[in-house]
């Protein structure tokens, strides 16, 4: 508010002489100054007229860019978007402890595409073996779960699959770029590229990220109305 104040304020002679004396260029020492506190620069110059001396301020300041106070870190990021819950996931997928490996749908398209999450913890049952010293989530349970992500898209009565006939049929061009730890939160996304319907046969393609870097990738097939599946 100070440094506002005083870029405003300009003092000038207040007679007629005086201010013509104050416009012809008189001698003067410049006084310049920083501020660390308010960040603000000021120019003081003093001038002496035949009248009296007067004090003439410029300034330029840059409080109001100056640093904001921050938000605690604990509020800075939001939530993920809860489209479906667990227990609707449990409705959907026939997957059970310890093997249901998604636990919140985030964007979801019926029959066509899927985001969800699998929040990796230490308390998952295949860390104590894989491994004791160094917790990597298991690449075949990464595709385990991009798999029942592609469930979750295909699983519907206006695509044609049903939880009792709907199997995880095949993978293709899989690539495993990162490793995935306990702490992370892996962010799946499936997407239906091709369904043929007289042979129930559904084509994904999917991509697991944490913290925006693609961990796993590939192809996907899965099938329905056989039992011939795994």
């Amino acid at each position: 508010m100070a440094a506002s104040a005083l870029c405003n304020t300009f003092l000038t002679p207040t007679s007629p002489a005086s201010r013509a004396s104050y416009l012809s260029p008189p001698k003067s020492s410049v006084l310049s100054f920083s501020s660390s506190r308010s960040h603000t620069n000021f120019a003081l110059q003093f001038r002496k007229t035949r009248d009296k001396s007067r004090f003439i301020t410029f300034c330029s300041s840059d409080a109001a860019n100056g640093p904001k106070e921050e938000t605690p870190i604990e509020l800075r990021y939001a939530a993920f978007p809860s489209v479906m819950d667990i227990n609707q996931i449990r409705e959907i997928l026939p997957h059970r402890f310890p093997f249901l490996l998604v636990d919140r749908v985030i964007e979801y398209n019926p029959g066509v595409s899927a985001v969800a999450i699998k929040n990796v913890t230490i308390n998952d049952n295949f860390f104590p073996g894989h491994f004791p010293e160094r917790p990597i989530m298991p690449g075949v349970l990464m595709v385990e779960a991009l798999a029942q992500v592609g469930g979750l898209v295909m699983l519907q009565p206006e695509v044609g699959g049903s939880r009792d006939n709907f199997f995880f049929a095949g993978i293709d061009k899989v690539r495993f770029r990162k490793p995935v730890i306990a702490g992370d939160t892996l962010v799946m996304r499936m997407t239906l590229v091709k369904l043929q319907k007289r042979f129930g046969i559904a084509k994904m393609e999917g991509k697991a990220y944490v913290g925006g870097d693609v961990v796993c990738e590939g192809e996907f097939l899965l099938a329905m109305g056989s039992d011939s599946g795994q």
